[in-house]
């Protein structure tokens, strides 16, 4: 794969470049791509589990191109991160409010063993630690809508 690529890809379309917090704009990608693909469950499946793939294929080989561990230019990570949080959640602007808070909240503070797998080594390394704080993210907004759903029926 070309390095100009392999870099496109992991800094999700050069978005990783943008100023000051490019991790929290590359979860807004993650909506905005959430949003993009809201009616169409397949599409969303595919776009996930792709992106997550993609992930792991180039997020090692953009480390070594830029010669830092997990720089923060890399944001495919988060992107997929987000629509991870978001999976089989209700397509609802409070949920996906919360759950982008709380996915940047956990990707922040690296609960156990989000932070163990971050010392990965290559693109394991920059995209399992995302991928922990995602599935915990998705596991609390559905344990939060069972717990409403409990609590007014």
């Amino acid at each position: 794969m070309r390095d100009s690529f392999v870099l496109a890809l992991s800094t999700f379309f050069y978005v990783g470049y943008l100023p000051l917090i490019p991790g929290t704009f590359g979860s807004i990608v993650g909506l905005l791509i959430f949003y993009a693909v809201w009616g169409n469950p397949f599409g969303y499946i595919f776009l996930t589990l792709g992106s997550i793939f993609c992930g792991f294929l180039v997020a090692g080989r953009a480390e070594e191109l830029l010669g830092s561990k997990d720089p923060r230019c890399i944001v495919i990570d988060e992107v997929c991160g987000m629509l991870l949080s978001l999976f089989l959640i209700p397509y609802d602007l409070k949920l996906v409010i919360i759950a982008f808070f709380l996915f940047r909240l956990l990707d922040t503070l690296k609960p156990y063993p989000a932070g163990r797998f971050q010392g990965l080594k290559g693109g394991m390394g920059v995209m399992a630690d995302d991928l922990v704080a995602a599935i915990y993210t998705n596991i609390i907004l559905h344990a939060a809508i069972k717990g409403a759903s409990l609590i007014t029926s």
